[in-house]
């Protein structure tokens, strides 16, 4: 398979990832497994719980995967590159946006559709992937559990994650057909002769099938594995000491860069996991951005493609953003609130506000890498190795529960936008609702998914403004 074919679809991959790690698992699976024909459905789902159980953006730590056992390390970065390539440039160019014009209320309009549209997205992929994975009643169970953990008993990610683990390991012992992926069935249309040439894509052995051997680059190899392990301390440590001879250890850079680094390693569980301490760290310890801001960026980084967690890149860009301002005389930009800050202003805070959120993000990714490129060897190894697949099939069983328990909370927050004292929103109730009728019932894609729900908010505000609606 060529590796410029790759690199296109990884980027378009990119572009419409919407809809969190879900909806970008459920996208991946889409292509990869039944229309592209790359990887069987075990394979998929060995590499998909691999990226569960690391820190980081799972579905980013997917592709990168999906990418290395393709085309190698070339494969990998690529993969994982265009993957949020698209995402990071778009946060800048809103966090911009944001910060030079505040709150526009176009923007704040197509926002509140676009939320709706967003908690469909991750109702319908609870539901696709429980479909594949909870094949008997012990899996459904611990998806059950893992969401009643998480919904009623507001148990921390980590802690739901590791007892699956050990359910896995221990239920595997004693009944291990419980946890071992069922093979697929032939592709193979029943009848296909041995002299037909040409098989629709659907019906096509995969590239990298149940009984496919091991690539030789995705093969255990001491001396490869130490130089990735060189390389990767050489990507944290050069770029640490050139910000740090910048602005010092305790600059602004340098101290981001110390913080994400932690993030990144922290991060089990995806984005929502981990932004509570993002946002403890970042709003209350280094006061950075303020609360409100924080609550914005998050509103940006669910209406835009790639992981959840580039909302680290507008936390960045407003860090860098504020501080220059900081350094400001007073009447040299208006207050934030007012909703615009003078272009003189802007000028001289945009520069560092752009090197910081790239400094974030390079920060918060580069392990994401290394896990992928240092464990894709011994992940490859494990494949009929019943004392993982236990423990990891668990695992996904348990982010079943987890990404129901995320549609809850997207919902909450969508129904109820003011907290629960607040009033109901019969009309993101109905978005919600349409939406996902369209997806499940109508097979819509999710980019015209998307697409149509910003129209609808665009259409919302001009109607205001119109005097049609209150």
């Amino acid at each position: 398979m060529p590796f410029g074919e790759a690199a296109r679809y990884w980027l378009e991959l990119g572009l419409i990832s919407f809809g969190g790690p879900a909806g970008q698992v459920a996208l991946m699976h889409s292509e990869v497994v039944e229309r592209r024909r790359w990887l069987s459905e075990r394979r998929f789902l060995h590499a998909l719980n691999y990226a569960m159980v690391l820190p980081g953006p799972e579905a980013q730590q997917l592709a990168t995967y999906i990418g290395w056992l393709l085309h190698g390390i070339p494969g990998a970065l690529v993969a994982g590159s265009l993957f949020i390539l698209p995402s990071l440039l778009l946060l800048l160019l809103l966090s911009a946006v944001y910060a030079i014009w505040g709150q526009l209320p176009l923007l704040v309009s197509v926002f509140w559709a676009l939320k709706p549209a967003v908690t469909a997205i991750v109702i319908q992929a609870a539901w696709r992937l429980g479909r594949r994975t909870l094949h008997n009643p012990v899996l459904l169970a611990l998806a059950v559990l893992a969401f009643a953990g998480l919904t009623l008993f507001r148990l921390p990610f980590p802690l739901i994650l590791l007892t699956a683990a050990v359910i896995g390991w221990l239920a595997a012992r004693w009944r291990p057909q419980l946890f071992s992926p069922s093979r697929q069935a032939s592709p193979a249309a029943p009848g296909q002769g041995a002299g037909t040439t040409v098989m629709p894509v659907a019906e096509r052995l995969p590239l990298h099938g149940d009984a496919t051997p091991t690539p030789a680059h995705a093969r255990f190899d001491r001396r490869r594995l130490a130089l990735i392990l060189l390389a990767g301390f050489a990507a944290l440590v050069l770029p640490l000491a050139l910000v740090s001879g910048v602005g010092g250890w305790d600059g602004l850079l340098t101290t981001m860069a110390r913080f994400f680094s932690r993030v990144a390693v922290f991060s089990f569980g995806g984005a929502y996991a981990v932004l509570p301490y993002v946002a403890q760290g970042a709003v209350e310890q280094h006061q950075w951005l303020s609360a409100s801001q924080m609550i914005d960026g998050l509103a940006l980084g669910e209406t835009t493609p790639g992981p959840l967690i580039m909302v680290v890149t507008f936390v960045g860009f407003m860090g860098g953003w504020n501080t220059a301002l900081a350094t400001l005389d007073a009447d040299a930009t208006t207050s934030l609130a007012a909703g615009t800050t003078s272009l003189a202003a802007a000028a001289t805070a945009l520069p560092l506000a752009v090197l910081a959120a790239l400094t974030v993000t390079w920060f918060t990714f580069l392990p994401s890498f290394l896990f992928i490129l240092a464990g894709g060897p011994l992940v490859e190894a494990s494949r009929e190795d019943i004392r993982l697949s236990g423990p990891l099939t668990a695992i996904t069983a348990a982010v079943v529960g987890v990404i129901a328990n995320l549609a809850v909370f997207f919902a909450g927050h969508v129904l109820w936008p003011d907290g629960a004292g607040g009033g109901f929103d019969p009309a993101a109730l109905a978005l919600m609702a349409a939406a996902v009728v369209a997806l499940l019932r109508w097979r819509w894609p999710v980019l015209r998914l998307i697409l149509t729900a910003a129209l609808i908010g665009a259409g919302r505000q001009l109607a205001i403004w119109a005097g049609l609606l209150g």
